[in-house]
């Protein structure tokens, strides 16, 4: 729980301080003096005031900041002072510096998938498991173990860059062209229709839906029990099961299962061990199962084996990339909210506090690369979420901007009076949403 805590609190106070800096930055360039920048929230702890005034202090509570204006001259105020408040600012200038945090956002996002791209990571390769009967994938002719080369004739190296390429396709509905490699190594063009996909239920994924998912992977034999059947049989740690009684190449689920099903039974195994084939012999042990029922154990820990590929480009095009990923989340989570306003996406995927704090602590547990393709991910949340049009956020300011330009005046206070009761139920009720989606998912 503390590491979860932890992990949240980093990814919200870097993602909301980059945020501020945002607007910061653009507010510095068109002459409005800040009277105060914080990292965190509440007492402040340290303060240093540079030579432009500006109050740089860092806070008890580590959730975020804040960039404090001056918004509005003070009473006889100079010349000089009066060009320093953002409210005597043109329309344009106070439009870039409202945009700038947005903005900052979706350029930290790039740059974090940039920077992945570049380093490189592990993924799983695009193999893809048997798709079920019916599936459009399977009515295209997709066969297990087809490894995916492109799609729509757009290079993947990876499972995860083949999902994403896919993703928008399958949930929005259209006909993809992807190009595989078969098990016996002979290029191929799967051309699938897909319709569009039922995003009612959260727990569906898409992708499965349409009848494409990652094979499963090869049983590998983790910690072996001393004095467990496992190592009577002459199990050993890294062993890859090929074959466990009469089921040949087993997943982990398929290989528990038939093991439990032969308790005090000899059961035949071949497994691969440095390169070689070796045939054993294994006796599970009967042992009560949680129903009461006796069933098999031979006293091993399971872990399971992907075939993985190295993903890395180049600085050039590693930048690009994280470009057009951030364009492309960006985008496709308009999509998504834009199919929850007409019920064709269920309002259960809003995720609060809780869940998004949850996937902070699990990503940062699978290591570094996982935890920042999760800032990535957040910080365009953020991004849209506050060019959104809605009084109270960034993109309710940008509204009444624009509302500005073309009237030429500024919008009524009436307006503002009205649009901050209507932006504040709005963000109260997505707010309740989101919590009472977490409060679900934690009962189940």
């Amino acid at each position: 729980m503390f590491f979860t805590l932890i992990a949240f609190a980093v990814a919200l106070g870097l993602l909301i301080t980059f945020h501020e800096l945002g607007h910061y930055w653009v507010a510095r360039r068109c002459g409005v003096r800040v009277l105060r920048f914080s990292v965190g929230f509440g007492r402040v702890l340290l303060r240093r005031t540079d030579k432009q005034g500006t109050e740089w202090a860092l806070s008890a509570i580590p959730l975020g900041g804040y960039v404090k204006m001056q918004d509005d001259p003070p009473e006889h105020a100079s010349d000089a002072q009066r060009s320093e408040s953002f409210n005597c600012k043109p329309v344009g200038q106070r439009f870039a510096i409202v945009a700038a945090g947005p903005v900052a956002n979706l350029l930290l996002a790039a740059l974090l998938y940039a920077g992945l791209n570049m380093v490189g990571t592990q993924e799983p390769a695009a193999l893809l498991a048997a798709p079920a009967a019916g599936t459009p994938a399977a009515l295209a002719g997709v066969q297990a173990g087809d490894r995916i080369l492109a799609v729509d004739g757009a290079p993947v190296q990876s499972w995860g860059e083949a999902r994403w390429a896919l993703l928008d396709r399958v949930a929005s509905g259209g006909q993809v062209e992807l190009q595989v490699q078969t098990r016996q190594g002979i290029d191929r063009t799967r051309v699938i229709t897909f319709p569009r996909a039922d995003m009612s239920d959260e727990t569906r994924d898409p992708l499965a839906q349409g009848g494409l998912s990652l094979v499963a992977p090869a049983v590998k034999v983790g910690q072996v029990v001393a004095g467990g059947a496992g190592e009577a049989a002459g199990l050993r740690e890294g062993d890859l099961i090929l074959r466990v009684g009469t089921v040949t190449d087993p997943d982990p689920n398929s290989f528990v299962q038939t093991i439990q099903a032969h308790a005090g039974q000899t059961l035949p195994l071949v497994v691969a061990r440095q390169g070689a084939e070796l045939s054993l012999f294994v006796q599970p042990r009967s042992e009560p199962g949680p129903d009461g029922v006796a069933v098999g154990r031979i006293g091993v820990m399971l872990g399971a084996d992907f075939p993985m590929v190295s993903v890395s480009y180049g600085p050039i095009d590693s930048l690009w990339r994280g470009v057009v990923r951030t364009l492309d989340t960006a985008w496709f989570s308009l999509k998504m909210m834009g199919r929850m306003v007409t019920g064709d996406v269920s309002v259960r995927n809003i995720s609060g506090p809780v869940t998004i704090a949850d996937y902070a602590g699990q990503s940062a547990r699978v290591g570094l690369a996982a935890y920042i393709g999760f800032l990535a991910l957040i910080s365009v949340s953020i991004g849209v979420l506050n060019l959104l049009p809605i009084p109270m956020l960034d993109g309710g300011h940008l509204m009444y901007y624009v509302a500005e330009i073309i009237r030429g005046k500024p919008v009524p206070d009436a307006w503002l009076e009205q649009g901050q009761r209507v932006g504040l139920a709005l963000l109260a009720g997505l707010m309740g949403i989101a919590f009472f989606n977490d409060f679900v998912r934690l009962l189940s």
